[in-house]
């Protein structure tokens, strides 16, 4: 196993919100991460390295162990599931709520529902626990459209100011879960690089305090 330690970061808001405290813990890219087109980036520290992803994609890179460590939203692991995963910090960035949505004022349908979401996973477990049965239908985004079009009867998705629905004709219906972005860990990698890994999570635990 490779003495280099190689975090992988998502793209986006959570990238924006990750840089400050990996500076915190005394970990900086030697180039502008977000001006370069690189995806690799070496830091002021010499063993350590960093990997810009899509989000959905840095729980399988962890996973596999080519990153030692991650950042990814809570939605994003409770969708792709924690074999092989450990998960030591919650960084308390990039919060949201994810929620059912529906047109407003619509009487909820009884019955077999259709659900739009690319949550497919999160989604078929929360029904499920409900005892309501759904149709999932995958999208890849702009999902308040599928209510309008008559394409689902509710949406699952992520909802930060709430503004996008409105706009849209729909409104939040029911709470699945609070979401923050959490530090993950390869569990061999916990292992087999403990000594490296340990300090960099005490730093980052401390720098999430002095927030």
């Amino acid at each position: 196993m490779s003495s280099i330690i190689t975090i992988a970061l998502s793209k986006g808001r959570i990238l924006d919100d990750t840089l400050p405290l990996l500076a915190a813990a005394g970990i900086e890219p030697e180039d502008d991460i977000k001006k370069s087109r690189k995806l690799i980036f070496t830091t002021n520290q010499p063993n350590v390295r960093l990997v810009v992803l899509r989000a959905t994609d840095v729980p399988t890179y962890v996973q596999h162990g080519v990153a030692d460590l991650g950042v990814a939203g809570k939605d994003v692991l409770m969708e792709h599931g924690y074999d092989g995963l450990y998960e030591p910090l919650d960084l308390k960035i990039a919060t949201c709520r994810l929620m059912t949505a529906a047109m407003k004022g619509a009487t909820p349908k009884s019955g077999r529902i259709k659900v739009a979401t690319k949550f497919v996973n999160i989604a078929k477990r929360y029904y499920a626990g409900k005892g309501i049965q759904v149709d999932i239908i995958k999208l890849y985004g702009g999902m308040e459209l599928a209510p309008l079009m008559g394409l689902a009867d509710e949406i699952v998705d992520i909802v930060d100011t709430g503004n996008t629905l409105v706009a849209n004709g729909l409104e939040p219906r029911e709470k699945i879960c609070d979401i923050s972005s959490r530090l993950i860990a390869n569990s061999a990698s916990m292992k087999m690089k403990h000594a490296s890994l340990q300090p960099i999570l005490d730093k980052l635990a401390q720098a999430v305090g002095a927030e």
